[in-house]
């Protein structure tokens, strides 16, 4: 999912866990829970597209990556804290060590989140790196929802101290909310619109009424933990009822080994695109193109080029067209793009 919504939830993470046990619980949840993310400059992101589809979600999005940004990042917080504990001592003023224990385990749920959110997309996720590629999806939220987004904010403002430097915060990250909504309103479902005018009115409220404070923040928190499970889980139970009918579509149009995925769709929660394929074509609801992975040309590029290669490893419906009078070859993942030649999710390789 994106990095605001990882932030939101690794900040509502760390206080539901530690919060009493570890100072700057929220902190330390938002650095972890997209510690995934902001790892991958050190294996070579940003670069060109093809380095982007293969190294993005990749080793340090898998298990082991994540043990590696666990270990890591308890061991450079505690020392940082010890760093100050020692400078406060000089200074005749005590700072309180936060126990190891909780420390990692604040880290730990706050990255192991990261996992978890990008696993329920459909993008995909890919546990096993380094020893396998294979990619997973569960497709039951979109790579951006507002609910995740709204939810954990609403949870934090009520357990946040009452004073303009939280609440400017808050309202920060409110207004970009809105501005995303607002730019992107078309996409966006009515009934979901009114639900977050809705919960805006019922975070006001809350903070205006102190309905939670700093003393009670850590169950706040828990409180927006277990509505936004709830909410993803309700999505999964859906979903399954919809992936039934589009395996059972996906059979009847190319036989018992098609393949298909229910593709969520932003700004849309309980709604999915369907999309369906064979070795030879790909499909979708009033759409259809043939795939043209078996041509000559085509085999190379995918199996030749550091390009092509990238594409093939990311793609879970990869297509290819053969443009003769530029010389050149298109590959893209027809999740993204329903022709070749535009979009993030487009290679283009050079005949020889």
């Amino acid at each position: 999912m994106d990095n605001l919504a990882h932030a939101l939830v690794g900040a509502a993470l760390g206080r539901a866990v530690a919060d009493r046990r570890v100072p700057r619980a929220a902190l330390i949840g938002i650095v972890a829970a997209n510690a995934p993310d902001w790892t991958e400059l050190f294996i070579g992101l940003p670069g060109s597209r093809a380095d982007f589809l293969e190294l993005h979600r990749g080793i340090t999005h898998s298990l082991a990556g994540a043990l590696v940004e666990i270990v890591g990042l308890t061991v450079l917080i505690r020392a940082a804290w010890w760093l100050a504990h020692r400078w406060m001592q000089r200074r005749g003023r005590a700072l309180a060590l936060p126990a190891w224990r909780w420390l990692a385990l604040c880290v730990g749920v706050a990255v192991a989140s990261h996992l978890y959110m990008d696993w329920q997309g459909s993008y995909g996720w890919r546990p096993f790196l380094p020893w396998s590629n294979h990619w997973y999806y569960l497709d039951w939220v979109a790579i951006a929802d507002l609910f995740f987004w709204l939810v954990p904010l609403i949870g934090l403002a009520w357990g946040a101290e009452r004073h303009w430097i939280p609440l400017a915060g808050i309202l920060a990250v409110s207004a970009l909310i809105t501005l995303v909504l607002g730019r992107n309103v078309a996409i966006v479902a009515p009934w979901a619109l009114v639900a977050f005018g809705l919960l805006s009115l019922l975070g006001a409220i809350g903070w205006v009424r102190y309905w939670f404070g700093p003393v009670a923040r850590q169950r706040s928190a828990r409180i927006a933990l277990l509505v936004l499970g709830v909410y993803a889980g309700a999505q999964g139970i859906v979903a399954q009822h919809h992936k039934a009918m589009i395996r059972q579509q996906a059979q009847q149009r190319f036989g018992p080994g098609a393949t298909w995925a229910a593709l969520t769709n932003i700004g849309r929660p309980f709604t999915w695109e369907a999309i369906y394929a064979s070795t030879d074509t790909v499909a979708g609801d009033g759409w259809r193109l043939p795939r043209n992975l078996k041509l000559r040309p085509v085999r190379i590029a995918i199996d030749s080029t550091p390009d092509g290669r990238a594409i093939a490893h990311f793609a879970r419906f990869l297509t290819a067209n053969i443009d003769s009078t530029k010389q050149l070859i298109y590959l893209w993942d027809a999740r993204f793009a329903r022709s070749g030649r535009a979009g993030w999710a487009v290679i283009e390789v050079k005949l020889k």
